[in-house]
């Protein structure tokens, strides 16, 4: 049996909005058999599965609509009962179609209310049968003709089924799936399109009213400064800046939050907050900023967990964070990668991991990456490069969305006229926590 793993990515409407995320997981698929017969072993791959969405999807997967393809086994296993059927779509394929018993589980689901996508949908008399009992179509784009494509999504339209275009990893497979009118896309190219560039004001609105809030308080919390600042690309590059800038004049180059907020002192982080205040003050963060905010907090929480079993790494876990922080930066601020970290004190290792995935610490934000897009091929390669456990891969993930998911949640909405005090260690304490 191969290493586990379960990853989550976004389906996004033709707006780049979310509306959904994919579960996608890999370790057991290649057990399952398509006929009629059920084996040990698709029990046993199974049972990880199972076990896992028992013990996770309260905390990790409450609160959004989740695409799951459930094989027979796991229909058996009474597994989409995990999920409210507000927050989950059944997807099925082949091998469940063609099952009788598991088609009958399917359509109990959707007379209970679940709703029901066919993955890679197929101009089959088994497929056209089904049309009536659900809701989405899923359309591989990368194998499948423009004619074929265009006449299942006019059918499925007219009959008022939704089409999700699958694989889409490139510029030219997106504009198609938009021309022949699909009604949501997913891929790595659909997870990682922001539709314009933000400026240097994509910062969280309400996290920076928390910390405007936080800095005028009659005994401001350093600790809760630094947290506040810490969950954010744009106001860490914003402080780290600032605090670097000959104004301060420092022999040696500040390199962490808290260390920028020392030297600079409250007074001077006051003034720096009112002055991003009343500059940016008729902006709004631009489309989709919000979603890279939260995806480099991932990628920062993540690079720093694997840094507690990564091998003969040239940077700390601090550094790693920030790595992981700052990897988003060029689509938050209208400027190329290279310069933006020439502005920042990030160790050089680091900075070439971003720019070239080189070295070692390149390895490990690669590592981080390919989790993300589900490159399962990749995963293990890196992960036994750096010396990373691949069996821990899956549950340092969902911690760090676990926690990722609490503190966002906490930041984007705050109670009326109340802020939170410390959610979380700040980022110097991590190592110690470690």
């Amino acid at each position: 049996m191969s290493n586990k793993y379960i990853v989550r990515q976004p389906i996004k409407n033709a707006e780049n909005k979310i509306i959904g995320y994919e579960i996608q997981y890999y370790g057991e698929n290649q057990a399952f058999s398509s006929g009629d017969t059920v084996t040990t072993t698709d029990f046993a791959a199974a049972d990880t599965i199972y076990s896992f969405l028992t013990q996770n999807t309260d905390k990790l997967l409450r609160g959004s609509l989740n695409f799951m393809t459930f094989t027979t086994t796991l229909l058996m296993k009474r597994t989409p009962r995990l999920f409210d059927k507000d927050e989950l779509v059944i997807q099925i394929d082949d091998s469940v179609i063609i099952h009788p018993l598991a088609m009958r589980m399917v359509q109990q689901y959707a007379k209970d209310g679940y709703k029901v996508a066919v993955n890679e949908f197929q101009f089959a008399p088994r497929y056209l049968g089904i049309l009536d009992g659900i809701d989405y179509i899923k359309l591989n784009f990368q194998s499948t003709p423009d004619l074929t494509l265009k006449n299942i999504i006019e059918i499925a339209h007219s009959m008022k089924k939704k089409c999700v275009a699958v694989g889409i990893d490139r510029e030219d497979l997106y504009q198609r799936a938009i021309k022949l009118g699909v009604d949501a896309l997913e891929g790595t190219y659909v997870a990682e399109k922001l539709t314009t560039r933000a400026h240097s004001s994509g910062y969280l609105q309400s996290n920076f009213f928390r910390l405007m809030v936080a800095v005028t308080r009659d005994e401001p919390d350093v600790e809760e400064i630094e947290h506040i600042i810490s969950i954010d690309a744009t106001l860490t590059y914003g402080l780290l800046k600032m605090a670097n800038s000959c104004y301060f004049a420092m022999r040696h180059r500040v390199t962490t939050v808290r260390q920028a907020i020392m030297t600079m002192g409250l007074n001077e982080l006051k003034q720096w907050v009112y002055l991003l205040s009343a500059s940016n003050a008729e902006n709004q963060m631009e489309e989709g900023a919000e979603e890279f905010l939260r995806l480099s907090f991932m990628r920062a929480s993540f690079c720093s967990s694997l840094m507690n079993y990564a091998k003969d790494m040239p940077i700390s876990k601090p550094e790693a964070y920030l790595m992981g922080m700052f990897s988003t930066l060029n689509y938050l601020i209208d400027a190329p990668l290279d310069e933006i970290l020439e502005q920042v004190p990030l160790r050089q290792e680091a900075k070439e991991a971003l720019m070239h995935h080189t070295g070692r610490c390149g390895q490990l934000y690669d590592l981080a990456l390919s989790y993300e897009r589900a490159d399962w091929g990749k995963i293990d390669e890196l992960a036994e490069a750096l010396g990373i456990p691949t069996n821990l891969l899956t549950s340092l993930y969902f911690n760090c969305m676990e926690e990722v998911n609490r503190v966002w949640n906490e930041m984007t909405q705050p109670e009326p006229g109340q802020v939170e005090n410390k959610t979380a260690p700040p980022l110097e304490k991590q190592e110690e926590n470690a």
